[in-house]
């Protein structure tokens, strides 16, 4: 299977389980690869036979900074099936990066890193 790729697409949400990350709201990160056949786009130089990975990440910026979940795996999972609605879509894998979490020793990241599939 091929991949597109989509790294670090940033945007404002309030998701997390404390009050403060709800009002306040922090940057969230988002890696996207999309796992889809490329040959049919790429035999016709055809957009409309591959993922258009710039409405791809249209969408994933709209979930991050739309409805918040207490959990960034919940968000990472509504990212997931926004992806997989792609119907050259076959399989996704999504990390969320929630860099400034509240952690009270030194961290570098905190990522939850899912992969789904077509059923």
């Amino acid at each position: 299977m091929d991949r597109i790729a989509l790294r670090g697409l940033r945007a404002r949400g309030f998701h997390g389980a404390l009050p403060e990350e709800r009002s306040l709201g922090q940057t969230f990160v988002v890696d996207v690869v999309l796992g889809t056949d490329i040959r049919p786009a790429a035999a016709a130089d055809d957009l409309e036979r591959t993922v258009h990975y710039g409405v791809v990440a249209q969408e994933v910026v709209e979930i991050v900074s739309g409805e918040p979940f207490a959990l960034i795996e919940t968000l990472a999972e509504r990212i997931a099936a926004r992806c997989l609605d792609h119907g050259a879509v076959r399989e996704v894998e999504v990390t969320v990066h929630k860099p400034q979490a509240p952690i009270t020793v030194p961290f570098d990241d905190v990522t939850i890193t899912i992969k789904r599939s077509r059923a």
